[in-house]
């Protein structure tokens, strides 16, 4: 079933004639979630701020988690509300009781939103940070130093998944879902990690600013919660004595607006409509015959598994992406690396793979 026609004619993007091919920074936005934002909008400009504008807000932030649960295949109590994957993964990574002769093992193509965290716990608690590669990250844990694995669910460089082995050690395991959440089947669970962190902004198809932490209730009970305020609080008039919430909401990001909220929701619905296993199974299968044809035009391609990231070979990157940019094909490069990235969606068809193909040979 090719359901991109559909899907596709949602995002005005690509009325404009452009092949969007960069999810795997921030996703298309749906017209459906823009007008969803401006109507909250329009409603604060209308009415005001008040005790019905913060119901509201309320309202919204219980529907995106349902949302943002669904996607990651656990219950709405179990996830948090966040402005960005790299806020979980810090909030899981400071919360945890690390000290020097700690170790975090993680891997050599984590992207900054994580080694900054790592790098905090580094700096400021002694905690040894150990690299190893991706593949082989499950039979490196050293049992007497290793007290967390922290690294990508799909890699961000490469399109390749963290090893399914991760479901069977003996530390908690955080992954990195940020391309993960919304491009491929996520099921928390199923995967047996304790913690998952994901974007709402990229294949989620949501605004800026908005992200999603589920954390293992055995897990969350261990994390210090050091950044408090009213959002996360059980009781906010309980001055000194309130504690935080319980269940996910006690690591809620400290605000998140109406309308960020009303475009987040939006975005999700759209493609939860599609049907998610329709969206997950087209962009994999596209992206999978992309990696193909580039590779028969003599293009290498990074190592990669079923996913919807497609990372290449460029003579120069970061020209090429510009060259790329000014033919109307949006990609991106990866700093560092002589790679380019496209990211393959449900709302990508094969015209938009043909005119990056036929740029790149232009």
């Amino acid at each position: 079933m090719d359901l991109s026609p559909s899907v596709r004619s949602q995002f005005p993007v690509f009325g404009n004639g452009l092949a969007y091919l960069n999810a795997g920074t921030d996703g298309p936005i749906s017209a459906a979630a823009a007008r969803a934002g401006a109507r909250e909008l329009e409603r604060e400009a209308r009415e005001g701020r008040a005790g019905a504008h913060f119901e509201r807000r309320r309202e919204l932030g219980a529907r995106l988690r349902e949302l943002y649960a669904s996607v990651l295949g656990c219950e709405p109590g179990e996830l948090s509300l966040t402005s960005c994957t790299s806020e979980g993964l810090a909030q899981v990574i400071g919360g945890l009781d690390l000290a020097s002769g700690d170790e975090i093992l993680t891997s050599d193509e984590e992207h900054p939103g994580l080694l900054g965290a790592l790098a905090a716990a580094r700096e400021l608690r002694g905690v040894r940070v150990r690299m190893v590669a991706l593949t082989e990250i499950a039979d490196a844990i050293d049992s007497r130093r290793t007290r967390l694995i922290a690294c990508s669910h799909v890699g961000w460089m490469s399109g390749r998944l963290a090893p399914a082995e991760l479901a069977e050690v003996d530390v908690p395991v955080l992954l990195d879902g940020a391309q993960g959440a919304g491009a491929i089947p996520v099921d928390v669970k199923a995967l047996g990690c304790d913690a998952y962190a994901g974007a709402g902004q990229k294949w989620l198809c949501g605004p800026d600013g908005t992200g999603m932490l589920y954390v293992r209730a055995e897990l969350r009970s261990r994390l210090r919660v050091e950044r408090r305020g009213y959002a996360n609080l059980a009781a906010p008039d309980d001055g000194l004595d309130a504690g935080v919430h319980a269940d996910g909401r006690g690591l809620d990001t400290m605000s998140l607006s109406a309308e960020t909220l009303a475009c987040a929701a939006a975005g999700v619905e759209v493609l939860q409509a599609a049907g998610w296993p329709a969206v997950h199974a087209h962009a994999c299968e596209l992206a999978g015959r992309f990696a193909g044809l580039l590779a028969e035009q003599g293009r290498a391609v990074a190592p990669r598994n079923e996913t919807t990231l497609v990372s290449f070979q460029s003579r120069d990157p970061e020209a090429e992406r510009e060259e790329l940019f000014e033919a109307g094909v949006i990609v991106r490069n990866i700093p560092g690396a002589p790679w380019l990235r496209a990211s393959v969606g449900g709302w990508n068809d094969e015209d938009d793979l043909e005119r990056l193909l036929a740029a790149l040979n232009g």
